[in-house]
């Protein structure tokens, strides 16, 4: 592979025809990656990353960016990149002795295409998800330890996150904007988050309850989780969880006598 002249307003058949070809792997290496935090095979997130990859191949075959083709999509910003970032990082890494020609490659790429996303959704800024410019007491969520959720409580869709919950699960926060919740609740252990869920779509204005969750790799995570009902402005009820490991049953353990 030769990516030395892999830079914006050159052309890079090379770098172009090797991305294609290693299209099946990267998936499987970002799917393996992500876990239940990969975008679903035929889901819209799935149908924009083609368009990226589409993107990609055309700027670099013509030595300049096209615009990107977003029509009929609704993309999460912030998920979207965060799926993008993670495809680029694959991508980096199997090319070896490339790896930073190639990142640096794509980086004016992907902001090309975020630029895209941003201004694409200048005209539906009314409805959608909330975005990052709308995050209440953002710096203050983040920093601390706590996990901390945005659900949706109708559909159980994640609408934020903080950079706690990312490192507890095991996949960046970003990629969990957008992911249906139960992805990472363990089938059988659903019942106190549905009901939870239900209280605060029925009006209950506060839950206190032990939950348990899993990360991508399916390891539990038993927590002790405060969740509060939240009114949008389209008045769709929103739980604001946090979330905190349970300790309580490995204390109990380590306090009984030895024999």
């Amino acid at each position: 592979m030769r990516v030395d002249n892999g830079v914006s307003g050159i052309v890079n058949r090379d770098l172009a025809n090797w991305l294609m070809a290693k299209r099946i792997e990267i998936e499987r290496v970002m799917q393996a990656r992500l876990g239940a935090a990969a975008p679903a095979a035929s889901g819209p997130e799935a149908e924009t990353l083609r368009r990226f990859r589409t993107f990609v191949s055309t700027a670099l075959v013509r030595g300049a960016a096209p615009r990107p083709v977003l029509e009929g999509l609704r993309p999460n910003e912030r998920r979207v990149m965060a799926l993008l970032a993670c495809w680029a990082e694959v991508a980096s890494e199997m090319a070896g002795p490339d790896r930073t020609l190639v990142i640096e490659t794509l980086r004016p790429l992907i902001e090309h295409f975020r630029f895209a996303i941003r201004t694409t959704g200048q005209t539906r800024k009314t409805s959608g998800p909330p975005r990052a410019s709308r995050r209440a007491i953002a710096a203050a969520i983040d920093r601390i330890a706590d996990l901390y959720f945005a659900i949706e409580v109708d559909s159980g869709e994640i609408l934020d996150a903080n950079p706690a919950a990312g490192a507890a699960l095991g996949v960046a926060r970003d990629a969990l904007i957008g992911l249906e919740f139960n992805a990472f609740v363990p089938g059988d252990a659903q019942g106190p988050w549905w009901t939870s869920l239900d209280g605060l779509a029925e009006g209950q204005d506060h839950h206190v309850f032990a939950a348990t969750m899993q990360d991508r790799e399916g390891r539990r995570i038993r927590l002790e989780v405060s969740a509060t009902r939240f009114l949008r402005s389209t008045n769709r009820p929103v739980a604001l969880v946090i979330a905190r490991p349970d300790n309580k049953v490995e204390a109990l353990v380590d306090a009984r006598p030895l024999a």
